[in-house]
C-alpha cells in the first residue's frame, strides 16, 4: 500500500491543464510504500525513451533506479526505498529522438544544491511549524486597493553582508530579525524580494530561474526561508516575491530541451528564444506549461505564505515582437503582434491566484499602454491587482535631473501622469532597475551640491507620497546610498552616521507613518474622487499643490511642492475649509537635514477664496521642499 498516489483523475487534470496543485503529485515526495520508507519520484517527460533517478543514494548510477511510464500522460513514476530528506538527485533522461541523453534537475524540486552544483534535494515542506496564524487568518479580509501599501524592495544577497567574514551573505534566519526591524521601524507595509527561486548565475539577480519551486540555497534551506516569511508576518509586514514566467535560462540542467524536445519552450526560435536576454520563452499555449506555471504561482502562496507576486517583464510576454526586429517574430492567427496564448495564460493565472489565496495580490511590471492590465478578467482586463506606473517614474526622474533653473520649461513632466492616473491601479516604483547599469543611485541623480541633492530627493519622495498610487522604494534609496547598487556587496550602512543620510531615512519613516495614518492618502488611490489639483499650472515658479481625499471627504490632506531652491513667501493656495491647518510634514525641517524654514507647524486659513475654493492659506514654501498639511483636529 502506498501513502502517496497519482490517480487517473490527477493525470486527467494535468493533461487538460487544470490541476493547480501539481507540486503535490510531481517531483520528489518522501513517503511509504507497503510500509517501507523512501521517496516517490515523478517527472513529466513525454518524449523520453527511458527515465531514471540518479543521486547520492545509488552512486549516480543511471541503471539503478528506473522510473515507469504512465502512458499517454507523459509522466514517469517510481519509488526509491531509503531515500530521505536532504538526499541529492537528478533525472537521467534518454530521448526517443537523436540519441539525446541528459541529466536534469527536477522541475518540481523543492530544494537545490548551492551553485555551481546543480542537483535537486529531496525535501519535506510540511515539517516547518508556522507561527503567523493571526496574519494568515486576517489576509482574506484585506482590501489592498483601499489600504496603505508601501513596499521596500530588497535583494537578499546585497542588502546586508558580513565583511569581516569574507563578505559572506546573511542567511535567511540572520536576515529575518534585521530586515523585519528595519522595515517596521521605517513603516513600510511590505517587503518585495527580488527572485528567490533557484538560479545558477548570481549576476542575473534571480531573474533567470531554473528551480521554480525551490528558494535559493544561497541563504539556507526551505525551512529557513519559511522562517524569514514567518518573522516578517509576525511583525505585521507582508511579503511580495518577484516571479519570472517570461523566460528561463538555457543551462543544460534546466527546463530547456527537457526530454530531447522543446517541451517547455517554443521550437521556433522566433517564438522560443528571447533576443534581449538570450533566454528561452515558455510555450504559453501548451496546457501542461500553463499548468506548471499556475501551479507554481499557487505554490508560493500555499506553502510559503507569501502575500503577492510581482510578475516580471509582462510586456515581453504579451507582445510577440518585443525586442525583435521585423522578420524575427511570428504574427498571431489574426496577423497581429499580441501573444494571444500569453494573454490567455495571464488571465487564468490571476483568476486562479485570487480563487486560491483570497486577499493576496498579483502585480504586473508592464511598461506599455496595454489597456486594462489591472482590471478584472470579467471586464476584459488581464486581472492583475496592480500595475507599476513606469511612465510616472521615467517622467519624474527626467524632471528631477534638470537644474531647477530649467524646470519651468518641463513642468508638464510632473503633471502629465494625472491624465491617466486612474486608468489602472498603479504602484509608483523607484526600483532596482533605476540604480544599475550606469544609471547611478537615487541621490546621484539629483542636481546640485550635496545639500541640494538631499533636498531634491526628500522633495521627490514627498511628491511620490502625495501622488495617487501605492509606493515602492528600492533598498538604499531610503538613506541616500551614494554608490550605484552592486549585487556583490552590502549597502553602505555606515552612511547613517552622517546627518544628511540619517535625516533622509527619518523623512522616509515619517512619510510612511503619515501615509498609513491618514485614509485620505490611500483609500481612493485608484479613483478620481481621491484627488484634486489645487494648482497644477504654476510652471513659472515650478510649484504644484494638490488635495487628497478619503471616503470622509471633509478630512482632506493638502500637498504643496516647491521644485526650486527659491523660498516662496506668502505663497497662497485655495483650500476647501477654514480653521487651522497643521503642517504635518515639512521636508525642509532641520531634523531631516533641511534649513528649518516653514510655517511654525500651523497656519490659519483666510476666508478669502482662491483656486475656486472658499478659503486660502498663505504659506512659506521652503527651498526644494514638500509640505503636507491637514486640518487641525482631523
Amino acid at each position: 500500500m502506498t501513502s502517496d498516489s497519482l490517480t487517473d483523475f490527477d493525470l486527467h487534470l494535468i493533461g487538460e491543464g487544470t490541476h493547480y496543485r501539481t507540486w503535490e503529485k510531481l517531483g520528489a515526495h518522501p513517503g511509504l510504500l507497503d510500509g517501507t520508507p523512501g521517496t516517490f519520484f515523478r517527472v513529466w517527460a513525454p518524449n523520453a525513451r527511458r527515465v531514471s533517478v540518479i543521486g547520492d543514494f545509488n552512486g549516480w548510477n543511471r541503471e539503478a533506479t528506473p522510473l515507469e511510464s504512465r502512458g499517454s500522460s507523459g509522466i514517469w513514476d517510481g519509488f526509491a526505498p531509503g531515500v530521505k530528506g536532504g538526499d541529492l538527485y537528478k533525472y537521467f533522461i534518454e530521448s526517443r529522438y537523436g540519441g539525446y541523453a541528459v541529466e536534469k534537475a527536477d522541475p518540481y524540486g523543492f530544494a537545490a544544491e548551492i551553485r555551481p552544483r546543480t542537483a535537486s534535494k529531496v525535501w519535506d515542506l510540511s515539517a516547518y511549524g508556522w507561527q503567523d496564524g493571526e496574519w494568515m487568518r486576517a489576509r482574506p479580509e484585506r482590501r489592498p486597493h483601499e489600504e496603505a501599501l508601501s513596499i521596500y524592495e530588497v535583494h537578499l544577497g546585497s542588502w546586508m553582508r558580513v565583511p569581516e567574514e569574507g563578505n559572506r551573505w546573511l542567511t535567511y534566519r540572520e536576515l529575518a530579525p534585521r530586515l523585519a526591524d528595519h522595515v517596521r521601524r521605517l513603516g513600510f507595509t511590505h517587503v518585495e524580494m527580488m527572485p528567490v527561486s533557484e538560479h545558477p548565475f548570481d549576476g542575473s539577480w534571480g531573474y533567470q530561474t531554473v528551480g521554480y519551486f525551490a528558494p535559493t540555497s544561497r541563504f539556507g534551506t526551505p525551512d529557513d526561508f519559511m522562517h524569514l516569511v514567518d518573522v516578517l508576518h509576525q511583525n505585521g509586514i507582508g511579503v511580495i516575491l518577484d516571479w519570472v514566467p517570461a523566460h528561463f535560462p538555457r543551462d543544460e540542467h534546466g527546463l530547456g530541451y527537457f526530454d530531447g524536445t522543446h517541451l517547455y519552450e517554443h521550437a521556433d526560435r522566433r517564438q522560443g528564444l528571447h533576443p534581449d536576454w538570450d533566454t528561452l520563452v515558455f510555450n504559453y499555449g501548451r496546457t501542461e506549461v500553463q499548468n506548471f506555471l499556475i501551479s507554481n504561482a499557487v505554490f508560493w502562496f500555499d506553502r510559503y505564505h507569501i502575500d503577492a507576486l510581482r510578475v516580471d517583464a509582462v510586456a515581453s510576454m504579451i507582445y510577440l515582437d518585443y525586442g525583435r526586429r521585423e522578420g524575427e517574430w511570428v504574427p498571431n492567427r489574426h496577423g497581429g503582434r499580441e501573444n494571444l496564448e500569453a494573454v490567455d495564460f495571464l488571465k487564468k493565472l490571476n483568476e486562479r491566484v485570487h480563487a486560491e489565496a483570497p486577499g493576496a495580490m498579483v502585480i504586473a511590471e508592464e511598461s506599455t499602454s496595454w489597456p486594462m492590465v489591472s482590471r478584472p478578467t470579467w471586464l476584459g482586463g488581464l486581472g492583475f491587482g496592480f500595475k507599476w506606473n513606469m511612465g510616472w517614474m521615467h517622467d519624474m526622474l527626467e524632471y528631477m535631473r534638470h537644474d531647477p533653473v530649467h524646470r519651468s520649461w518641463h513642468h508638464n513632466k510632473i503633471t502629465f501622469s494625472l491624465l491617466y492616473a486612474f486608468t489602472e491601479n498603479f504602484v509608483l516604483p523607484f526600483s532596482h532597475d533605476e540604480v544599475v547599469h550606469g544609471k547611478g543611485s537615487m541621490i546621484g541623480k539629483m542636481p546640485g551640491d550635496p545639500w541640494q541633492k538631499f533636498a531634491n530627493l526628500r522633495l521627490l519622495y514627498g511628491y511620490m507620497f502625495g501622488h495617487p498610487g501605492k509606493k515602492l522604494l528600492f533598498m538604499g534609496g531610503e538613506f541616500g546610498q551614494w554608490a550605484e547598487w552592486d549585487h556583490d556587496r552590502s549597502l553602505d550602512w555606515h552612511l547613517l552616521q552622517y546627518p544628511l543620510h540619517s535625516g533622509l531615512e527619518r523623512w522616509v519613516g515619517d512619510l510612511n507613518a503619515f501615509y498609513r495614518s491618514e485614509p485620505a492618502m490611500y483609500e481612493l488611490d485608484a479613483e478620481p474622487a481621491g484627488f484634486e489639483w489645487i494648482d497644477c499650472d504654476d510652471g513659472q515658479n515650478s510649484c504644484v499643490s494638490l488635495l487628497r481625499f478619503g471616503r470622509r471627504r471633509e478630512l482632506p490632506v493638502a500637498v504643496v511642492c516647491n521644485f526650486t531652491p527659491v523660498p516662496r513667501l506668502d505663497y497662497r493656495i485655495g483650500v476647501p475649509s477654514g480653521g487651522v491647518w497643521i503642517e504635518a510634514l515639512n521636508s525642509d525641517a532641520s531634523v531631516y537635514g533641511g534649513s528649518g524654514m516653514g510655517n511654525l507647524g500651523r497656519i490659519e486659513a483666510s476666508p478669502h477664496g482662491m483656486h475656486g475654493r472658499p478659503c486660502s492659506l498663505g504659506l512659506t514654501l521652503p527651498p526644494l521642499s514638500a509640505l503636507i498639511l491637514r486640518r487641525e483636529g482631523t
